[in-house]
């Protein structure tokens, strides 16, 4: 199965009709689960729910071979964490996906991951897809590398994720946090 998931925020009509698409053109039928939020675009040729609950989530993560993404940490961590080779094409401001286009900066600092693949636009998804070798649930471009991902990598999240605590300073009159 593929999970496609666009995040709980904003809509990605343009991630969900590209899959939707590539779907419509497979010559036997491909199992594919999409999380399209607020998203106004209902594909035809793939199942599809407006959220999932967290187990839900879970679950459908741990049932994938493949997982399509919008640039969102959350579902980035998710697929790291659970071994899970990933595409992920980021929402653009541009084009009033977002309010900036933080996400461009997200894939440009993963595309150096080996579990994670980006696709800056649709045609590049479909190249993603089309190389993706749904039976054995590998890319044979992802095969080349091994789990863990590069030490910046794990560090850079770790930071992200967990700042050093502010660290008290002593005064003759007051303890003072900076």
């Amino acid at each position: 199965m593929i999970f496609v998931t666009v995040g709980n925020l904003d809509p990605f009509d343009r991630l969900i009709q590209a899959v939707d698409h590539w779907v419509s053109q497979q010559d036997s039928p491909v199992e594919v689960l999409a999380q399209i939020g607020t998203g106004s675009f209902r594909p035809a040729h793939c199942q599809f729910v407006d959220f999932l609950s967290p187990a839900a989530y879970r679950e459908a993560f741990d049932q994938s071979k493949l997982v399509i993404s919008h640039a969102g940490m959350g579902s980035i961590i998710t697929a790291l964490e659970k071994h899970k080779p990933m595409i992920i094409m980021p929402k653009r401001a541009t084009l009033g996906e977002q309010r900036n286009e933080h996400q461009l900066a997200t894939a440009t600092r993963f595309r150096r991951s080996p579990l994670i693949q980006v696709a800056e636009d649709e045609k590049e998804l479909l190249e993603r897809l089309s190389g993706f070798n749904l039976e054995a649930g590998h890319n044979s471009e992802l095969e080349k590398h091994v789990w863990p991902p590069d030490a910046s990598l794990v560090d850079f999240v770790r930071k992200f994720v967990s700042p050093e605590p502010a660290k008290s300073v002593a005064t003759p009159s007051a303890v003072v946090t900076q």
